[in-house]
């Protein structure tokens, strides 16, 4: 939030304070059509991705994260989701990208270390990331000016995930508030059977987010 003093000698006293929010933040307080999360699943138009929303219905959020893997899932508002395997009919076939579900607590053991938790602050930088090929924006052609119209998909779709969202990703990284253009990604901890893929989870109390990206197997 900015604030600045506006003079004006017919008051007394003879100025008022004006704020203003940064145009993110009054993305985030304003609902979100499914037109908008259309536009910012645009984001990812070139890369083979995923990326579904699911209601919550577990406590242990992972078991809802494997429904979403195993196409048991609509979002819960209608909209639109990116599943390049949509059409499979059977989807525990070897071809598929996923690796096995977790169906168990003992599966969940596993992907719960998979992942680590990063703030809300990163997530812009990671989604914009997942856009792009070898997930290096230093060795990416005309990024400064891809990079507004990225992002402003990317805040699409974050603003959909309302404060107290908890955000999660299969990559590595140094810091605890990294801000992904300014570190390559040099490992991922696997979900897929892919030779690369790396990804998002959004999880609160009412949905749980999977946004994922893959190269080639």
């Amino acid at each position: 939030m900015s604030t600045r003093i506006k003079y004006d000698p017919n008051l007394n006293p003879p100025f008022v304070i004006l704020t203003s929010m940064p145009e993110t933040m009054e993305r985030t307080m304003h609902d979100l059509t499914a037109e908008g999360w259309a536009d910012g699943l645009g984001l990812y138009e070139d890369r083979w991705a995923f990326a579904t929303v699911a209601p919550r219905d577990h406590a242990e959020w992972w078991f809802d994260v494997a429904a979403i893997m195993r196409g048991e899932t609509a979002d819960p508002r209608g909209w639109a989701s990116l599943d390049p395997y949509e059409e499979d009919v059977d989807r525990e076939v070897e071809t598929f990208a996923w690796i096995e579900p977790p169906t168990h607590p003992a599966d969940v053991a596993r992907f719960r270390h998979s992942v680590d938790e990063l703030p809300r602050s990163s997530v812009t930088s990671l989604m914009v990331l997942l856009a792009i090929v070898g997930m290096d924006v230093s060795k990416t052609w005309d990024f400064d000016e891809r990079q507004p119209e990225m992002e402003r998909r990317a805040q699409l779709l974050l603003s959909r995930f309302p404060v107290g969202t908890r955000f999660y990703s299969n990559i590595g990284w140094d810091g605890e508030a990294p801000n992904f253009y300014e570190q390559p990604v040099n490992a991922t901890n696997p979900f897929s059977r892919s030779r690369w893929d790396a990804g998002l989870l959004a999880v609160n109390d009412t949905e749980v987010a999977l946004i994922w990206t893959f190269e080639s197997f």
